[in-house]
This record gives C-alpha cells, sequence and structure tokens, in this order.
C-alpha cells in the first residue's frame, strides 16, 4: 500500500514541470502596468518593472504625473480586448505567475519597457535591457522626465 502512494505521488511530481509549461491564454485584465489576470490567475511579467498604480513621476517642466497609471493604461489600451497567451517562466513569492505574455506574435513584456511605459528588472533578466536604452535614449513615457525606478519607489513607500 505504501509502494503504491509512493508511487503515485512520484507521478503526480513529475507531472507538475508539465502543467506549469502550459501557457495561459485569455483574455486579459490590467492590474497594473506589468501585471495581469487572466482566468482568475494573476501573472507578473517576466523581467520587467513598471511604475506602481499610484507612483508619479516628474516632467521636465516639474509637474508631476501619475505615470504608473498611465503605464496600465497604455497596456490596457495595448491589449484591448485580444487575447493573450503568457508562457510560464515561474512564480514568485507572492504566488503570482511569471511570464512573457503575447498579443499575436508581439511581446508585450518587450513592448512596455519599449514604449517607456517600464523598465528592464535586471535583477531577474537582460532580456529587456536593449529595449531600455533604446526607450530612455527616445526619451517616451516614463524616461521623458524624471522617476524613481519601482523597486526603489515600492522600498521608499514600505519604510513609511
Amino acid at each position: 500500500m505504501k509502494a503504491r502512494a509512493l508511487f503515485l505521488l512520484t507521478v503526480a511530481l513529475l507531472s507538475l514541470p508539465a502543467l506549469a509549461a502550459e501557457p495561459l491564454v485569455g483574455t486579459a485584465t490590467v492590474v497594473d502596468g506589468d501585471t495581469i489576470e487572466i482566468h482568475g490567475q494573476r501573472i507578473r511579467f517576466h523581467g520587467i518593472d513598471a511604475p506602481e498604480s499610484r507612483q508619479e513621476c516628474s516632467r521636465p517642466d516639474g509637474a508631476t504625473w501619475r505615470c504608473g497609471q498611465e503605464a496600465a493604461l497604455a497596456l490596457s489600451d495595448r491589449i484591448g480586448r485580444s487575447v493573450v497567451r503568457c508562457d510560464v517562466r515561474g512564480s514568485d513569492r507572492y504566488g503570482r505567475i511569471i511570464s512573457v505574455c503575447f498579443k499575436g506574435t508581439e511581446d508585450l513584456n518587450r513592448w512596455m519597457v519599449a514604449s517607456g511605459w517600464a523598465v528592464a528588472y535586471r535583477k531577474y533578466s537582460l532580456d529587456y535591457v536593449a529595449d531600455e536604452e533604446r526607450a530612455h535614449a527616445a526619451k517616451v513615457g516614463i524616461w521623458s522626465g524624471t522617476f524613481a525606478m519601482p523597486w526603489d519607489w515600492r522600498s521608499q513607500k514600505q519604510q513609511r
């Protein structure tokens, strides 16, 4: 009996990577500039970090604007009602699925960075560094003014 239970447990555990590798496909709801939800599953974009929804940036004239909110709106506008496919890379400590997500063949993670709505999250990946450098040079999105890196902004908010 114990051998059978051990066998079934082993089979179940060995099948987990195959299940995790299945892409998530469906209509996405945008949570923020680097997180969406499909079929009730929170999905965090791999290799990027977007300003938080409440985060503000400064324009060259010193005026502040809700860049985190704008990043989320830009992603929402880009996706529209299209079907999104997310290729699973893993999960994070908050239980979110880490993925590279696509609208058709377009890498949405890359689009967010290239459009200046997110930065390459070098701590986890170097996949989008070149896209960030081009967006920075072109002064698009958040690069049009000044801002705190999203991880620094979160750290400051947690200290308060």
